[in-house]
């Protein structure tokens, strides 16, 4: 491994960390504009070929908590640099596919880069003054919001107008900008756990959450009542138990149970769920309005390209409110810039309710919903970061990104039941109504509302001292004042 930068320059370290999450973040957004073409694509079927989008969720959840903690353990810089590696080999590998199982390799690769935006949070905290650490963390964060954003615009045109490989290839080709400068200019941090990867407790979180979200993601093709979703789900909640007993007993656990369980982070880490399931609502919704004909009466007939480029002002918005979000945790605490968020989220929902007859109707409603998600995703880091010590913090981090990941999947299941079931006839085919996506926006509003609750019970804000900044070498820490 190249040896890190001696002395790093913050202003550098923000930006290539910012834009390796973004990069990474694209891969959310990547397949949408040939999703209904890859059956033809890769001589599958419709149901097979839906494992392109599912092998790289899988993916994306089982390795963020685990690389998480080898970051601690062995060197978050290490471990980014090694999901920006994967995320290239996978790019390549789908870049040379034209059948399904290379494909489905290749996300599957794609998804275990998702750790890299909480390492690079957990990076910011090594080695970012204390005075850029609130601020820089928040860009972070919003990352994750901005690539998706970004990405469905970009990637319809290149599908409309290139060959559909150039996709995986130029997603290749920015992972390679990211490795290097990931290499010439993030430094390595010096705190590290040591010890011994708790290998059994992987495969029995793995295995547990692989289950939980296959049934999720698959329960609507399956049926939510056959045997095999229940038994997925069953088989969830048995491993998930006895792998929470094996962690609370094994003395060098993959997660530090007890450490979620205090209160700032585990009710951080439900907000989480909540708020990403509001922000991926309107990623379901608001596509489909601008892309159903206009002789549905509410339908706006659009392109795909057009509906990628209304999208694109919300992961500006949200990257410009993350500074915003900032400056909201240091005079007020970030538990206020949490609730701020989830109350402006809620609001966008229920402007959506009542405007959606125009194109612009639906630009206002997407930045002010990603206005309150980078309030909130912008928090979530300095909460976590608030109460887990310095060797903890890709793990606390990594944890909190499979929370949000969870709201997404569970938002994901529930609006593809709503709009399947809630339907009208136009010409002989079944469209989701317009109650439907009402309906949608409304339990998208009700879930913001939620996570306001939640951030109610998170501990006011207190300073905590040094540990908020850069630690020291050997990794020593103490117990964050606001979590005492």
């Amino acid at each position: 491994m190249p040896a890190s930068p001696a002395s790093p320059r913050p202003n550098a370290v923000v930006a290539v960390l910012a834009l390796a999450g973004i990069v990474v973040a694209l891969m959310q957004t990547l397949v949408i504009p040939i999703i209904p073409e890859l059956p033809k694509l890769l001589d599958a079927s419709a149901s097979d070929a839906a494992w392109a989008v599912t092998a790289t969720l899988l993916a994306s959840a089982v390795a963020t908590p685990v690389v998480g903690r080898l970051g601690d353990m062995f060197g978050k810089r290490r471990m980014l640099l090694l999901s920006l590696v994967l995320l290239i080999a996978g790019s390549a590998v789908c870049g040379l596919s034209d059948a399904l199982v290379p494909m489905v390799a290749g996300r599957a690769l794609q998804g275990l880069s998702a750790a890299v935006i909480p390492l690079g949070i957990s990076i910011m905290r090594d080695e970012l003054p204390v005075e850029r650490l609130a601020g820089a963390t928040a860009v972070m964060s919003a990352s994750l919001g901005v690539g998706g954003a970004l990405g469905l615009p970009a990637a319809a045109l290149i599908a409309d107008k290139l060959d559909w490989h150039m996709l995986f290839w130029l997603s290749g080709a920015l992972g390679a900008v990211s490795l290097v400068l990931v290499l010439t200019l993030v430094p390595e941090s010096a705190v590290r756990t040591g010890g011994r990867f708790d290998l059994l407790g992987g495969v029995g979180m793995a295995a547990g959450l692989a289950s939980l979200l296959l049934a999720i993601s698959k329960g609507g093709d399956w049926g939510w009542a056959s045997g095999t979703t229940l038994g997925l789900f069953a088989a969830a909640v048995v491993i998930l138990l006895v792998w929470g007993w094996w962690e609370l007993h094994t003395p060098e656990p993959l997660v530090d149970l007890r450490t979620t369980a205090r209160r700032q982070v585990l009710f951080t880490n439900l907000a989480s769920v909540a708020i990403g399931f509001s922000m991926f609502a309107m990623s379901l919704v608001l596509p489909q309005l601008m892309q159903l004909p206009e002789a549905t009466g509410y339908g706006l007939g659009r392109s795909l390209l057009t509906t990628g480029l209304v999208m694109a002002p919300s992961g500006l918005v949200m990257m410009a409110f993350a500074p915003v979000s900032a400056k909201v945790s240091r005079s007020r605490g970030p538990k206020v810039t949490l609730m701020t968020g989830a109350l402006i989220v809620a609001a966008g929902y229920g402007l959506n309710i009542v405007l959606m007859a125009e194109v612009w109707h639906l630009v206002l409603v997407s930045c002010v919903i990603s206005a309150g998600i980078g309030f909130a995703y912008g928090a979530m880091p300095s909460l976590i970061m608030g109460a887990v010590p310095p060797s903890e913090t890709a793990a606390a981090n990594s944890l909190n990104t499979l929370m949000r990941s969870l709201g997404t999947s569970v938002a994901s299941a529930i609006a593809g039941v709503i709009l399947a079931q809630l339907t009208i006839d136009l010409g002989g085919f079944a469209l989701p109504s317009e109650n439907a996506f009402k309906v949608v926006m409304a339990i998208g509003a009700g879930a913001a509302l939620l996570a306001f609750a939640l951030a109610s019970f998170i501990p006011r804000h207190r300073p905590a001292g040094p540990v908020a900044g850069p630690a020291p070498a050997d990794g020593a820490a103490t117990e964050p004042a606001s979590v005492r």
